[in-house]
């Protein structure tokens, strides 16, 4: 079985790839939702909120991920406080998950996460899968999707580590600066030779 990481920045489209292999029946562990629903942990919450202001948390005393977001994304050590709170409950969450489909011998699992270098998963993955895109195109997609200025993109890039920094530590990567359907050919070839090279 091959533990395999996608990673990369905001806008860069690692959720499009996630689902093509998805669409391959490859067992996908996503840190996002993961890291959405351990703040359903109420003693977490409460964490959160001491530390970074009520003015976070909604009238029905769940968490306004855009409040909080503007905070961390502007501040780098905002940023570090929140990841020691929550990133100790996401790697245990994994961790559990990939012991879960290890036991119904799959030929690959994807665990797909935005912090999987920043985050010390390098020694969880067998290899490591990284998606770029020509940072005009990003910008421009994470306008669309955040409904943002070009100024709060700029600031959510670079809050992140860089491409090319990621690129270092990368085992494959894949430029999703063109079409979707690019992408899934992209994809589809390096999944059969990853199946053919790494899977028994």
């Amino acid at each position: 079985m091959l533990i395999l990481g996608l990673t990369g920045n905001i806008g860069c489209g690692k959720s499009s790839l996630s689902n093509i292999f998805k669409s391959k029946n490859i067992e996908v562990i996503d840190a996002d939702i993961i890291s959405r629903n351990i703040f359903e942990d109420n003693l977490l919450l409460e964490e959160v909120f001491d530390k970074f202001g009520m003015y976070i948390k909604r009238e029905d005393g769940t968490l306004d991920r855009k409040a909080l977001g503007n905070i961390v994304f502007n501040n780098e050590e905002k940023l570090i406080e929140l990841n020691n709170l929550t990133h100790p409950k996401i790697y245990e969450k994994i961790i559990s998950k990939i012991e879960e489909y290890r036991l119904k011998h799959n030929d690959i699992i994807l665990i797909d996460g935005a912090l999987l270098i920043e985050g010390g998963y390098l020694d969880v993955v067998d290899k490591l899968l990284v998606v770029t895109c020509n940072q005009d195109i990003q910008i421009e997609r994470i306008q669309k999707r955040d409904n943002c200025t070009k100024d709060e993109a700029l600031s959510r890039i670079m809050s992140q580590m860089s491409q090319e920094e990621k690129i270092k530590y990368a085992d494959y990567t894949i430029d999703n600066s063109y079409s979707f359907e690019e992408l899934e050919i992209k994809a589809n070839q390096l999944i059969e030779y990853i199946k053919e090279n790494w899977c028994e």
